[in-house]
């Protein structure tokens, strides 16, 4: 049986993003009186029959959009399989579907997580790493910063020889408003240890993302 372990960095906190301030949470009838005043402003009577209940069933829906604001990265990657008979080769994760808000237009953009990790001191269980990207996914993000946040919690809790971190996404804000392009990926990539030393372990996790991919 594999030997779980606490790891040594698992209770290492995770930074606030930057910028990052503390501040008095709205209680749930301020958060639902300004949905009122939104649907008002947007031009529509929120007392009439179809959007009288609105202003709670947004609030209970944020409160399952943004999550991650209550959830812990590090508390997903405390438990690690020691005993992983001598595999100390690239574990890879693809296709990973996460949902996320962008925080300029708060409007949604999703796609697909890939991630890979050379293990050092032991593996995670494999829906650990999935977790990492849903509790960041589900806050008002930028792809740029979710690709950092979730490279970085891997990085500094697990400390293996190398993590890399690929987000595919498709923005909202860019197909319903603004320029209204539609299908435009956005993809996002960032690397430490081997895969940001060695070009050839980049080319290699890429190579292993898109397998199976066919021209796409």
């Amino acid at each position: 049986m594999d030997a779980v372990v606490q790891h040594p960095f698992a209770r290492v906190p995770i930074p606030a993003p930057k910028g990052h301030q503390t501040f008095r949470k709205p209680t749930r009838e301020e958060a639902e009186a300004a949905v009122r005043t939104l649907i008002a402003w947007a031009g529509d009577n929120p007392n009439r029959e179809g959007l009288m209940d609105t202003p709670k069933r947004v609030v209970k829906a944020y409160s399952e959009l943004f999550a991650g604001y209550a959830q812990d990265a590090a508390q997903d990657l405390e438990r690690v399989f020691e005993d992983v008979q001598g595999y100390d080769d690239m574990v890879v994760l693809r296709d990973i579907p996460y949902f996320s808000h962008c925080e300029h237009h708060m409007v949604p953009f999703f796609g697909k997580a890939h991630v890979a990790y050379y293990p050092q001191n032991g593996v995670v269980g494999l829906s650990k790493i999935a977790r990492v990207i849903d509790t960041y996914a589900k806050r008002l993000q930028t792809q740029e910063a979710l690709t950092a946040q979730i490279l970085a919690a891997i990085d500094e809790h697990l400390r293996p020889r190398g993590v890399a971190v690929m987000l595919e996404g498709e923005h909202m804000c860019m197909s319903m408003r603004g320029i209204q392009k539609q299908g435009v990926s956005t993809v996002t990539t960032q690397f430490t240890g081997v895969f940001r030393d060695e070009p050839a372990e980049q080319a290699r996790f890429i190579t292993l993302v898109r397998a199976g991919h066919g021209s796409r």
